[in-house]
C-alpha cells in the first residue's frame, strides 16, 4: 500500500513568514501540494487547512510537523489531537 506524505505548517499571525518551516518540508521530500498552511493562533485546533488534513489523512499516511507548538498550544488539545492522528 502506497503511503501518502503530508506536512503541516503554522504561524500565529499573517505578519509571520511560514517560509523557514515550507522549506524544510521541502527539504524532506514533501510534495508542495501536500503541504497545509495555517496562518493563526495555535489556542485551538479550529483551523480550515488542518481540519481539511485530518480529513484527508489515512492510516498508514505520513504527517510531518516541524515541531510540537506549530501544531497548537494547548497541552490537553494536543493530546486528544494526537491521540486522533495516530
Amino acid at each position: 500500500m502506497l503511503k501518502n506524505v503530508y506536512g503541516y505548517v503554522r504561524v500565529s499571525t499573517r505578519d509571520q513568514n511560514e517560509d523557514r518551516q515550507i522549506m524544510a518540508m521541502l527539504e524532506m521530500g514533501i510534495p508542495r501540494k501536500s503541504i497545509y498552511i495555517d496562518k493563526m493562533s495555535g489556542k485551538d485546533f479550529e483551523r480550515p487547512m488542518y481540519k481539511r488534513l485530518i480529513k484527508r489523512l489515512k492510516e498508514g499516511d505520513i504527517l510531518y510537523i516541524k515541531s510540537l507548538d506549530r501544531l497548537g498550544r494547548n497541552y490537553e488539545e494536543l493530546k486528544e489531537q494526537w491521540r486522533i492522528i495516530t
